[in-house]
């Protein structure tokens, strides 16, 4: 195997993370929706948690992408 196919291997790989992250986002707003649905009264304090969560989900994704991208252009 070559370089340039290992890295094209490699980054692939890395990228999947970032589709993990989509199904952590969207697995961070339907708990948030289904808890809101159950108890309207206590979604406003629940509302600083669920931007947190979607921050976590997302920064794992942008790490993910930044993987990805480390490997395709710096080695």
């Amino acid at each position: 195997m070559d370089l340039a196919s290992a890295k094209l291997i490699g980054a692939g790989l890395a990228a999947i993370g970032v589709g993990a992250a989509s199904v952590g986002v969207g697995y961070v707003f339907g708990s948030f929706l289904q808890s809101a649905i159950r108890n309207p009264a206590a979604s406003d304090g629940q509302q600083g948690r669920l931007y947190i969560g979607f921050a976590a989900a997302e920064l794992l994704g942008l790490m993910a992408f930044a993987v990805a991208m480390l490997i395709l252009f710096a080695f």
